[in-house]
């Protein structure tokens, strides 16, 4: 074999790698435990739709959109949407957390005014 040859050989086997290896990305195992676990961050999530819509509405979004990357198969796509809807469910869980203890506080220091004006007057 000549110089030539091989270097078409092995350019073409570089070829035909990178092709497997894109193959696999898109088509590898169907990510199920993602989107279970986005599934009930999302559910879980629920609860908090007063407290924290726009974080809510964009994990359920997301995750609309990763079970229709699922039903066409593109897996990487779906792994990343599914990731990202429970990221997105967990912000809504804390963004609802801080509102829950921003509204204790402002309960707390009203009562402690309450009662410095009562011992304030006593």
């Amino acid at each position: 074999m000549n110089h030539h040859s091989m270097n078409g050989r092995a350019v073409l086997l570089a070829a035909f790698a990178a092709a497997a290896l894109s193959a696999c990305s898109t088509t590898g195992d169907a990510p199920k435990e993602q989107m279970a676990v986005a599934n009930a961050s999302v559910e879980q999530a629920t609860g908090n739709a007063a407290e924290a819509p726009t974080e809510l509405a964009a994990a359920r979004d997301k995750l609309a959109r990763a079970n229709q990357a699922m039903a066409r198969k593109d897996y990487v796509l779906a792994r990343q949407l599914a990731d990202q809807a429970a990221a997105d469910a967990a912000l809504a869980q804390a963004t609802a957390r801080s509102a829950r203890s921003g509204r204790a506080l402002s309960e707390v220091r009203e009562s402690i005014q309450q009662l410095q004006s009562q011992l304030n007057r006593s």
